[in-house]
C-alpha cells in the first residue's frame, strides 16, 4: 500500500497509507481529538471524515469551535429532523435543509399545517434518532439513480434541485439509518453527535424564493454540542427578546416606522435628543482628531454615479428621479460627493492628510422582507469620513483613525473584534493595486497590536476594507465600524495635489465610518442598554414626583433651575399615589427619579432614587445639580 504525507494545522508532517479515513488518522493522533472532530479540512475543502485520505495534502480536523464544525453539526440536525418528520407525518416532500448563523430550517411541503404544539412532538422524535446514534453515511450516484430514488419516493422537490445541477457534479446522498437525502454535505458521522437539539419556530417560505412559487412550511431550530451551551444561547435569545429595539423604541416612544414609510424611521422628540446627543459628541471628538465638516447633496447627476462605479456595481440598490430631462439618482454613498469638494480647489502636499467628515444622509433600495427596524432601513446617516493622503501616509493615519474608533466605543463600555476583508469577485482596479492596499492595511492593523481575521472576498467594490464587530452587554456582535483603504477612486476622479518636485501626483483615500450609521447604532444602544441609558445619552435625566399637590410649585421651580444647567428633567403632576409616579419612572428607565415631600421643600432639596442603587437618601438640590452635571461630563470625556 502507498504511502501519503499528511501536514498537520502545526506544520508537523505524517505519513499514513494511501486509503486511510480522517477519523483513523484522528484517533492516530489523539483520543481526544477523534472524540472532538467534526469534519476535517483536505487543502481547504471541509470534508466527512469518513473520507478516505489518497494524496498528501494540508490537513485540520475542525471541531464545534470552528465555523465549518458547527455548519456541519447543524446541517446534520436539519437532517435528523427531515428524518423525524418523515415518520411522524409519512405524506411529506422536502425542499432544503441549510445550516445557517446559529442553527439551521428544512422546507417542507405537506398537508398538514404545523403549530407550534408539532414542534415538542418532532423534537422528541429527533432526540430519539439522537439516541439511535445512525452512521451518517455518503453515497455518489448518477443522475439516473438519483432522480428514479426520489421520484420513487414522490420527491419533486429533489428531482427539480437535481435536474439543475450541472452535468459533471458528482451526486452524492447520505444515509442515515431508513433516510436518505440529496445533499452535497459535510456531515458529522453519527446522528449520535447532535448533543442538544431545539426547535424553535415555523414560517411560511416560498420554494427557491420565488413568489410564483409554492408555499412551504419551514421549521426553524437549532443545535450544540453541549446541551449546557444551548442553555446559554437560548437564555440569550429570551433576553435578546425583551431588549428588541422595536419593542422598547414603541414602549420609550423613541421613534416609529410608519405604514406610509416603511424602512424610512420616525424620529420622535425622545429619540431625537439621543441621536443629537450622539452627533454633538461625534462632532466634537472629530474637532479634536483634526477634521473637518462638509454637506454634501443627497441627490447628484447620474454622470456622477457612473463614473465612480456605483452605476455599474450598485444600481439595483439605488433610486433614481429625472430633473430637467436628465437622470439624477438618490445617493447611496457619501464619498463621490467628497470627492468633488477635494476637486473644487487645488492641493499641495502640505495640506495632507486632509480629513473631512460628514452627517451624510443616504438611501438605499432594501426588499421589504430584509426591513428591521433600525437595524435595516431605506435611509439612514452614516457618519462619514473621507481622508486624502500621501501614500507614505496611509499607516499612521489608520492607526489613528484605530484610536478614534477606541475612544468612541469606550465610551459605550463595548469592546469589538476585527476582521480584514480581501477583494470581493466583482471589483475594480488591478490585482497589483489591490495587494498593495490589503498589505498596507494588514501592515497596519500588525503595527497597531491587533489582533484580526481575514474574511477572503468580503472588501468593498473599490477597495479592502478592516471591519469592526462591536460586541454588545448580552455577548451579541454588531458590524459598526469600518476603514476603507481605496486607491481607485482618485483614479475615476483623476484626483491629484502637487508634490515637492512641483509635479502632480495621485492620493491615496481612506472612507470611513464609526457608528456605521446613526439609525442602526441608536437601535444597537436600545439592545445593549435594554433602553437603560447611561444619564449623558438618556431622554429624560431626572423626573421630578411631588407626593402631593402642595409641592408642584416647588418641583416646577425646580425644574426650571435644573434646565437652565442642561439637565433633561419632567415633572410628573398627575394626582396619583407617589408608589405609582415611582414605577411609572421605573418603567420609562429615567436615570434619577427625585421625590419631593413637604421634608423636602422646607430642607431645599431631593429625595433620590438612582436607578440601579436605588433610594440614596435626601440631597441639596445644588448637589445633586453639580454630581449630575459631573458624571455626565465624566462619561463622555
Amino acid at each position: 500500500m502507498s504511502k501519503v504525507c499528511i501536514t498537520l494545522k502545526d506544520g508537523s508532517v505524517r505519513e499514513v497509507d494511501s486509503g486511510t479515513t480522517f477519523a483513523a488518522l484522528a484517533e492516530s493522533i489523539s483520543r481526544g481529538l477523534a472524540k472532538n472532530a467534526l469534519v476535517a479540512k483536505l487543502d481547504g475543502k471541509t470534508v466527512d471524515l469518513a473520507h478516505k485520505v489518497e494524496d498528501s495534502g494540508k490537513v485540520e480536523f475542525l471541531t464545534f469551535e470552528n465555523q465549518e464544525g458547527k455548519d456541519a453539526l447543524r446541517h446534520s440536525a436539519s437532517h435528523i429532523l427531515a428524518q423525524a418528520v418523515k415518520r411522524l407525518y409519512g405524506d411529506v416532500k422536502f425542499g432544503i435543509g441549510p445550516a445557517i448563523a446559529n442553527g439551521y430550517y428544512y422546507d417542507i411541503d405537506t398537508p398538514h399545517t404545523f403549530v407550534p404544539e408539532d414542534l415538542a412532538k418532532i423534537q422528541a422524535e429527533m432526540e430519539k434518532i439522537v439516541k439511535e446514534d445512525w452512521p451518517i453515511e455518503r453515497l455518489e450516484v448518477s443522475r439516473a439513480e438519483a432522480l428514479k430514488l426520489f421520484g420513487d419516493q414522490g420527491e419533486i422537490y429533489k428531482q427539480e434541485l437535481i435536474r439543475d445541477l450541472p452535468e459533471d457534479v458528482t451526486i452524492s446522498l447520505y444515509k442515515q439509518g431508513e433516510f436518505v437525502d440529496l445533499c452535497a454535505g459535510p456531515h458529522v458521522p453519527s446522528t449520535g453527535r447532535v448533543k442538544a437539539i431545539k426547535l424553535q419556530s415555523v414560517a411560511g417560505a416560498y420554494w427557491r424564493g420565488d413568489q410564483k412559487n409554492k408555499m412551504l412550511q419551514r421549521i426553524y431550530g437549532t443545535a450544540f454540542e453541549k446541551k449546557a451551551d444551548m442553555d446559554a444561547y437560548l437564555t440569550m435569545l429570551e433576553e435578546a427578546a425583551k431588549r428588541d429595539h422595536r419593542k422598547l423604541g414603541r414602549e420609550l416612544d423613541l421613534f416609529s416606522i410608519q405604514d406610509e414609510g416603511p424602512g424610512f424611521p420616525f424620529f420622535h422628540p425622545k429619540g431625537m435628543v439621543i441621536r443629537n446627543e450622539l452627533e454633538s459628541f461625534w462632532r466634537k471628538l472629530h474637532v479634536k482628531y483634526g477634521y473637518q465638516e462638509i454637506k454634501t447633496p443627497i441627490i447628484l447627476h447620474q454622470k456622477l454615479w457612473q463614473q465612480s462605479g456605483h452605476w455599474d456595481h450598485y444600481r439595483e440598490n439605488m433610486y433614481f428621479t429625472t430633473i430637467d430631462d436628465e437622470g439624477y439618482a438618490v445617493k447611496p454613498m457619501n464619498c463621490p460627493g467628497g470627492i468633488l469638494i477635494y476637486k473644487s480647489t487645488h492641493h499641495s502636499y502640505r495640506e495632507l492628510p486632509l480629513r473631512t467628515c460628514e452627517m451624510g444622509l443616504v438611501h438605499r433600495h432594501e426588499l421589504s422582507g430584509a426591513l428591521h427596524g433600525l437595524m435595516r432601513v431605506r435611509a439612514f446617516t452614516q457618519d462619514d469620513a473621507h481622508i486624502f493622503m500621501l501614500p507614505s501616509q496611509i499607516k499612521q493615519e489608520i492607526k489613528g483613525v484605530i484610536d478614534l474608533f477606541n475612544a468612541i466605543y469606550s465610551t459605550f463600555g463595548m469592546s469589538y473584534r476585527v476582521e480584514l476583508s480581501t477583494k470581493p469577485e466583482k471589483a475594480v482596479g488591478s490585482d497589483e493595486i489591490w495587494e498593495v492596499a490589503t498589505n498596507a492595511l494588514r501592515e497596519a492593523l500588525e503595527e497597531y497590536g491587533m489582533p484580526y481575521k481575514v474574511n477572503e472576498g468580503d472588501g468593498a467594490f473599490y477597495g479592502p476594507k478592516i471591519d469592526f464587530h462591536l460586541q454588545d452587554s448580552i455577548g451579541r456582535t454588531w458590524q459598526c465600524g469600518t476603514i476603507q483603504l481605496d486607491m481607485q477612486m482618485p483614479e475615476l476622479f483623476d484626483l491629484t495635489y502637487i508634490g515637492e518636485d512641483g509635479q502632480k501626483h495621485r492620493p491615496v483615500m481612506i472612507h470611513r465610518t464609526c457608528y456605521g450609521s446613526i439609525e442602526r447604532f441608536i437601535g444597537i444602544l436600545i439592545e445593549n442598554f435594554a433602553g437603560a441609558f447611561p444619564a449623558w445619552l438618556a431622554p429624560v435625566q431626572a423626573k421630578l414626583l411631588p407626593i402631593t399637590d402642595r409641592q408642584i410649585e416647588y418641583a416646577r421651580s425646580l425644574a426650571g433651575r435644573m434646565k437652565e444647567q442642561g439637565i433633561r428633567v419632567e415633572v410628573d403632576d398627575r394626582n396619583e399615589k407617589i408608589g405609582y409616579k415611582i414605577r411609572e419612572g421605573q418603567l420609562e428607565k429615567v436615570p434619577y427619579l427625585l421625590v419631593i415631600g413637604e421634608k423636602e421643600v422646607e430642607a431645599g432639596a431631593v429625595a433620590v432614587r438612582q436607578r440601579s442603587k436605588g433610594d440614596l437618601g435626601a440631597m441639596p438640590v445644588d448637589k445633586f445639580i453639580s454630581e449630575l452635571a459631573a458624571e455626565t461630563k465624566a462619561t463622555k470625556a
